[in-house]
């Protein structure tokens, strides 16, 4: 499949390169005191520059789509490269336009034709050799910051993932069996940008959206946050527990938009037998998240957005095995944890500082998804941000 084109990394690595990298990247991530800062101070900080960016719509319409694309991306780039990009930044535009192009693409028709009949792309011009280029471009800058990092690694002080990476490379260098090279880590770091900023941003998008179309959540939501939060002091992720409707909205998010819909390909290790059908080592599946997240006996009317649906009778939130966006296993998504933190401040933030406006009658809002391919992608909509 045209995905799987790479064999480094986390996401389409497998085997000993897999393990170590994904050990090593979680770990990272959640022992992150780079610079006697938290991943949480990380999120906050950008939460705050996400609420200024949208107060300078002066309450205007406005598509969302670029700022919410911003703090998300901005989060990664302090973790990866020490420093969050104005949001004006032209390297930063250019990564995300590279970004954006990507997912639109990578959810085309086209791809999703080669990605069943593989054949074709050697065959024909496509689309794809734009995800390639891009791809290329990211590794290119990746690769300068890398060798700037080098310059000025203080190995008892790292300042973020890449010196945590170059440290280890060092440690290891004399490993025969090595997997801490320089190839592994610009592709685990396009993995981090890849699967931590996109995805995040469109779920983001499509909340607003599923918002505005229920006003009426919007407004428990809000009342919630007055209660817990208030008005004078920035969301913290402790907040979460106490927030039982707010927490039942972000999965409802996250469930009713069935985001990565085939998850990402895998590969069966061994021969097995499935359902009567015998699966031979090496065949690559695609499973069904939809078949979960929209499982009627778990999610009653699950076509329906509906925060009960994580709510028990008394109000509490509801935890359910079925709840899959980050897929399940061994290789679930490793940046649940942070994508799951960015949601639940992002969206708390923005609704402390914000009332929502639509433009449009809430009944007549669509929220059937734009492109619905590696991605569910919601249809391009505008609202007016007022300042509380």
């Amino acid at each position: 499949m045209l995905l799987q084109c790479i064999a480094k990394g986390i996401v389409f690595s497998n085997g000993k390169t897999w393990k170590e990298i994904r050990r090593f990247s979680l770990m990272t991530l959640r022992n992150f005191g780079m610079g006697k800062r938290s991943i949480e101070d990380r999120v906050q900080e950008e939460a705050r520059c996400l609420v200024e960016e949208l107060r300078k719509t002066n309450a205007s319409p406005c598509d969302p789509t670029f700022i919410l694309g911003c703090a998300p991306c901005n989060v990664i780039c302090s973790i990866i490269f020490h420093n969050r990009f104005d949001y004006k930044d032209q390297t930063f535009l250019n990564i995300m336009k590279r970004f954006n192009e990507n997912i639109r693409i990578a959810s085309s028709p086209w791809i999703q034709i080669c990605n069943t009949f593989p054949v074709l792309i050697d065959y024909f011009p496509g689309s794809h050799n734009k995800v390639i280029k891009n791809n290329a471009n990211l590794k290119d800058y990746i690769l300068e910051k890398t060798k700037e990092h080098q310059a000025s690694l203080d190995m008892n002080n790292p300042r973020d993932f890449i010196d945590c990476f170059l440290i280890k490379m060092e440690q290891e260098k004399h490993n025969q069996e090595l997997e801490f090279t320089v190839e592994n880590l610009l592709a685990t770091i396009s993995d981090l940008f890849g699967a931590g900023t996109e995805t995040t941003s469109t779920t983001l998008r499509y909340g607003l959206l599923l918002l505005l179309k229920h006003p009426e959540v919007t407004a428990k939501v809000q009342e919630e946050i007055d209660h817990v939060i208030g008005r004078h002091r920035s969301p913290c992720i402790q907040d979460r527990s106490r927030m039982p409707y707010t927490d039942a909205v972000v999965h409802e998010i996250q469930r009713y938009i069935d985001l990565i819909p085939t998850n990402l390909p895998h590969a069966v290790t061994h021969d097995i037998k499935f359902r009567n059908y015998v699966i031979p080592k090496g065949t690559t599946i695609l499973t069904s998240l939809t078949s979960v997240l929209h499982d009627d006996k778990q999610f009653p009317n699950p076509e329906v957005f509906d925060p009960g649906h994580f709510l028990d009778e008394s109000g509490n939130f509801k935890k359910t095995e079925y709840f899959m966006p980050f897929s399940a296993g061994k290789r679930i998504c490793a940046g649940e944890g942070l994508a799951r933190m960015e949601l639940f401040l992002f969206l708390t933030t923005i609704l402390q500082n914000f009332t929502l406006k639509s433009l449009v009658d809430p009944k007549d809002i669509d929220t059937t998804p734009n492109v619905n391919g590696l991605a569910s992608v919601p249809p391009p909509y505008q609202l007016c941000f007022i300042p509380v």
